[in-house]
């Protein structure tokens, strides 16, 4: 079962800055996600709209200007990075979950792939493109059918894993608060990965692990490995 660390490994340092990032690859995660909002021309890293949660920033991520966000402290005297900053760092080590959150541009995303394909020992395959928005992930498929689409959900279907199969999806990914074998296994009946989120409690590895689960989403990755490896 894969761990991605989630947000970086967040537990142990600000989530979705780059102390997160190299945390994460400290403690051996087999990916690492992060969310990724559209700030102009540029993709800069951080889970909310919002500000004041994460930084020391008050308002909107649109209210200020793109210089004004990187003076911001992000935790620990870290700064906002950009999707770029992000892919320098891990430069082909692990996998990377890319959610992508307030995006309107996806082309933006792609080309960012692209670039780190041809410059940061990446492959196709370290890329794992999630969202909540349904239509922006048929979108990415649309502009690139080779690239792997992650369906999150905070629901559980009626007809499962359905609407992942409907989108050419490479995963489901679902909260951890409401995953069953059932939807478990009928994802992987429809040829899905399936992805669970947020997973910090034994217990849950546990239980996950013998559904099969193909990957989880821990903020401590660390830690999370070292119960799986048991």
């Amino acid at each position: 079962m894969l761990v991605f660390a989630h947000r970086g490994a967040s537990a142990d340092a600000p989530e979705n800055t780059l102390l997160a990032v190299k945390a994460a690859l400290t403690q051996g995660c087999d990916g690492i996600e992060i969310d990724v909002h559209q700030h102009g021309d540029k993709l800069v890293v951080i889970h909310d709209h919002w500000l004041h949660r994460t930084t020391n920033g008050t308002g909107q991520l649109k209210d200020h200007s793109f210089e004004a966000l990187q003076q911001l402290n992000a935790g620990s005297d870290e700064r906002i990075p950009t999707l770029w900053q992000v892919m320098e760092c891990i430069a082909g080590r692990c996998l990377l979950n890319i959610e992508i959150k307030g995006v309107s541009d996806v082309q933006l995303v792609l080309d960012n792939i692209e670039k780190a394909i041809h410059e940061l020992n990446f492959t196709l395959d370290h890329f794992i493109v999630s969202s909540f928005d349904h239509h922006l992930l048929r979108s990415i498929k649309a502009h690139n059918p080779d690239l792997k689409i992650g369906a999150l959900t905070a629901s559980k279907p009626i007809e499962y894993a359905a609407f992942a199969q409907a989108l050419n999806a490479y995963s489901v990914n679902a909260d951890v608060s409401f995953v069953d074998e059932a939807f478990v296994l009928d994802a992987k009946q429809r040829g899905l990965k399936f992805f669970v989120y947020t997973v910090d409690q034994p217990a849950d590895l546990a239980t996950l692990a013998s559904w099969q689960v193909d990957g989880v989403f821990s903020n401590g990755p660390g830690k999370a490995k070292a119960f799986l490896a048991k």
